[in-house]
């Protein structure tokens, strides 16, 4: 799927008008849907309760909490890419505790153009997460698939008394025999065996 294709849901946690009114020009159909914005960090820590957000773009300080430690929490505990606004004054301290989980910082005032360029790193980093979860699910996929082998063999092994190497060599058979995957030559053994 190309980029143009993408569709980005955004959460925009802002208690300001101005902040908010530049937020949803940026953030339009058809490649930003959902976007949902709301004041307080409670009420985003509901939202992402509810779903699954691309973006979560924190304008500190929220209206009832500077949102650091939200923003922290939301970067560790799912694929979200976090976008924090702070004022220029704020911004060292405010670096030194995000930047090293990986939350991209932008200091106010900004400008519309840095704010469509932060918007287009969001959309580099999110795809970034995207291929770097599929690749893990592939690797878990491999995982399972030598797990159960490994299974249907020491089932072969303890009912047939065969050796490793015979019950390996019995599964790429059948799988070869069969046109079938060794996953599902081993699921077959283990039904029959286990």
């Amino acid at each position: 799927m190309s980029l143009k294709e993408q569709v980005y849901s955004v959460l925009i946690v802002s208690a300001s008008e101005k902040i908010n009114q530049a937020l949803s020009e940026l953030f339009t159909c058809p490649l930003y849907a959902p976007v949902q914005f709301v004041p307080h960090i409670s009420a985003a820590k509901r939202a992402l309760a509810e779903r699954e957000f691309d973006f979560v773009i924190v304008n500190a300080p929220a209206a009832d909490d500077m949102g650091i430690r939200f923003a922290v929490d939301t970067v560790d505990a799912s694929p979200s890419v976090v976008l924090f606004l702070i004022k220029a004054e704020q911004y060292g301290d405010a670096y030194d505790l995000l930047a090293q989980h990986g939350v991209f910082l932008l200091q106010k005032p900004i400008a519309k153009s840095m704010l469509s360029a932060a918007a287009e790193w969001l959309i580099s980093a999110r795809e970034r997460i995207r291929k770097t979860e599929k690749k893990t699910l592939s690797i878990e996929e491999k995982m399972n698939e030598i797990r159960l082998v490994n299974r249907a063999k020491w089932l072969l092994i303890s009912e047939l008394n065969m050796t490793e190497a015979e019950a390996h060599r019995l599964i790429e058979k059948q799988a070869m025999d069969h046109c079938i995957s060794k996953r599902r030559a081993a699921e077959e053994i283990i039904r029959l065996y286990g």
